[in-house]
């Protein structure tokens, strides 16, 4: 263990400066994710983020030290940069009370009396939530060092209105009555470091939520966020992630919607077209729209918006819908009824399985009562 916390202490920094960055190492045991915390601490460095369940910690650490040996220790699973996602999204501020998306992805054709996701727990893992007539948030957190989980950047205001928008003053979301949280993970700008997402994920965890939306993306693999969504899906949770808006060139989809784990989701325009920001490539599960989606924003205001990030709520208040007609239904039965009801538009590359169509999958489930 001495080696080990040495190597730790060595390019470990008590605070953060220009000749500083985030880094985040994972442990193959949890006795050494506290012995090595244990000892960081006894030095005056304490860690950014602290994740014992996955036995992570994220520090401060010197741009220029050499970190080969703490790479190459038996003991440690990786060592990675704390980069930043980016939101998935371009904004254009602009009295329809269901909006054409949300018809588009059938979602009213499941409201009977006994469902519009009543009793799911969904996590917008994202900017935030700002109050809004439209929207009623039942709690939140914020993981970037402040108390509030409000809004300051309009993008997660915007997905929580697609995927749960309860009409009181203008629209509905795809899933009204679900229990909607604010996991602020992403800052004013619309970024937020890979520590502060994961921590966003554990907390759902922790508190019961069943279905998160992540509508950002890294260019790059970040093993500690795939480490998280990897325990999320184990613990039943339905991860939903957007392609990203590089279109047809990169040939690649972001991450976290890379992952085996998410349900990757790419965006049409309203003649059921990939939309030419949509990211291709391996990977993507289904499509919706994505091109002038109007919703909630700040300031109790309405706006439209493109981005993947504005169709993967779709399948989150899909995935919610279904999992509020049959509770017991494990993650996995949810996303293969998504999947196998999607109506098939372009190619897998593109569109994956198709457009989502709520309704069909939730007839799926006739006879099963």
């Amino acid at each position: 263990m001495n080696d080990l916390a040495a190597h730790l202490r060595a390019c470990a920094r008590r605070k953060p400066t220009a000749k500083t960055e985030r880094l985040i190492v994972r442990f193959k045991h949890k006795r050494d994710y506290r012995a090595c915390r244990k000892h960081l601490a006894a030095k005056g460095v304490h860690p950014v983020k602290a994740y014992s369940a996955l036995r992570m910690l994220c520090y401060h650490a010197d741009r220029q030290a050499d970190k080969s040996r703490l790479r190459a220790h038996p003991r440690v699973v990786f060592v990675e940069r704390d980069r930043k996602a980016k939101a998935h999204g371009s904004v254009s501020i602009q009295s329809v009370r269901i909006p054409w998306n949300i018809s588009r992805v059938q979602a009213p054709k499941t409201w009977i009396p006994a469902n519009k996701g009543k009793g799911v727990k969904v996590g917008i893992v994202d900017t935030g939530i700002a109050r809004h007539p439209d929207l009623r948030i039942a709690g939140g957190v914020n993981t970037l060092g402040g108390k509030s989980f409000a809004d300051d950047n309009g993008h997660g205001t915007h997905v929580a209105g697609i995927a749960a928008a309860i009409g009181t003053k203008r629209i509905f979301g795809a899933a009204p009555s679900v229990k909607l949280y604010a996991v602020k993970v992403l800052d004013a700008s619309g970024e937020g470091f890979v520590s502060d997402i994961v921590e966003g994920i554990e907390w759902c965890l922790s508190r019961g939520i069943q279905v998160m939306n992540m509508s950002f993306g890294l260019s790059n693999n970040s093993q500690a966020l795939r480490a998280a969504i990897r325990r999320a899906r184990r613990k039943g949770a339905i991860m939903v992630a957007s392609a990203g808006n590089d279109g047809p060139s990169n040939l690649a989809i972001d991450y976290p919607a890379r992952y085996p784990e998410t349900i990757a989701v790419a965006a049409t325009e309203r003649n059921n077209k990939i939309a030419s920001f949509s990211s291709r490539g391996r990977g993507i599960d289904l499509a919706a729209p994505g091109v002038n989606i109007y919703s909630t924003w700040l300031g109790g205001k309405y706006a439209y918006e493109s981005g993947t990030s504005m169709s993967s709520p779709h399948v989150t208040g899909g995935a919610a819908l279904l999992k509020a007609i049959r509770p017991c239904s494990a993650a996995g039965d949810i996303i293969r009824r998504l999947k196998a009801s999607a109506k098939p538009i372009e190619t897998k590359r593109s569109a994956g399985n198709g457009l989502l169509q709520i309704a069909k999958a939730a007839k799926s489930y006739t006879g099963q009562r």
